[in-house]
Formats: structure tokens, C-alpha cells, sequence
């Protein structure tokens, strides 16, 4: 009686290095795209804490008639969150009719790809930022992905 040829299965060492040199490539080109997804993810945060706080300020102005104390602080207080801090400067004129918020991001927080930002809004609902993934911008809007509005 003669034995059959049996024939091994599996894969060779060649098939192998070729299935993983196509998974880091894919992943050398996923993961720069997730970790701008994850800061884009964290800049909403300081845009919906702005827009608030605009109107909190017009409800202030609507009880008050002024924004506050001439150059100081903005008489309504935001809490800093994970990724932002905030801050608001009145105007000089009295009565304040004018005032100006910032959404500063902290340091590291948003990913070292991403660099700092800055956001800005002011009575007028003019919106800026001044820094956008840590390079000095002036643009009339609030950069969230690419360079322009």
C-alpha cells in the first residue's frame, strides 16, 4: 500500500512579510488622519464654550446695559475645561459696550500635530483665531481643519 503525498498548508515567510508591509503602510496613513480627527474633536470645545459665553454676555448686557467695569475682566466667569482655558477683556469706554473672549488651548492637550490654538469672539459676534495648530494667523473665523474659512 502506498502512502499518499501529503502537502503542507500555510503560509510562506515571504507571503507574510508582504500582508504586514500592507498593514503598517495602511497604518502610516490612518493614524495621522485619526489624530487630526481627535484634535478637531477637542477645538469644538473651546467654539460651543465661546458661543455660550456670548450669550451669557448679551444676557448680562440685557439686564445691565454695559458689559461689565471698563478694562477688566468680563463679569461672567467660564470654567476652564480639559483642553481650554478662557478669558474676557472689557472694553474702555463707559459705559462697556464692547468686550472680547478667548479660548487659549493648554499646552499639550490637543496633541503635539495639532500645536496650540486660539479663538476669539467678541459683542459683535465678529469670530478670529490667532493661532491655528501653533502657527500666528489672522483670519476672520474659526479655523477647525484646514487654513481657510
Amino acid at each position: 500500500m502506498m502512502k499518499k503525498a501529503t502537502r503542507q498548508t500555510g503560509f510562506t515567510l515571504i507571503e507574510l512579510l508582504i500582508a504586514v508591509a500592507i498593514v503598517a503602510i495602511l497604518a502610516a496613513v490612518a493614524l495621522p488622519s485619526y489624530k487630526s480627527y481627535l484634535a478637531r474633536g477637542k477645538i469644538t470645545d473651546a467654539i460651543s464654550n465661546l458661543a455660550d459665553y456670548r450669550i451669557k454676555m448679551e444676557q448680562y448686557f440685557q439686564d445691565n446695559r454695559n458689559y461689565g467695569t471698563p478694562s477688566t475682566s468680563c463679569p461672567v466667569s467660564v470654567i476652564a475645561t480639559q483642553n481650554f482655558t478662557f478669558a474676557c477683556d472689557v472694553g474702555a469706554a463707559t459705559p462697556s459696550t464692547s468686550y472680547t473672549a478667548t479660548a487659549a488651548s493648554i499646552a499639550g492637550t490637543i496633541g503635539a500635530a495639532a500645536g496650540d490654538h486660539t479663538y476669539k469672539i467678541n459683542e459683535l459676534n465678529n469670530k478670529s483665531t490667532s493661532k491655528f495648530r501653533g502657527t500666528s494667523v489672522t483670519k476672520n473665523c474659526w479655523l477647525i481643519k484646514g487654513s481657510e474659512c
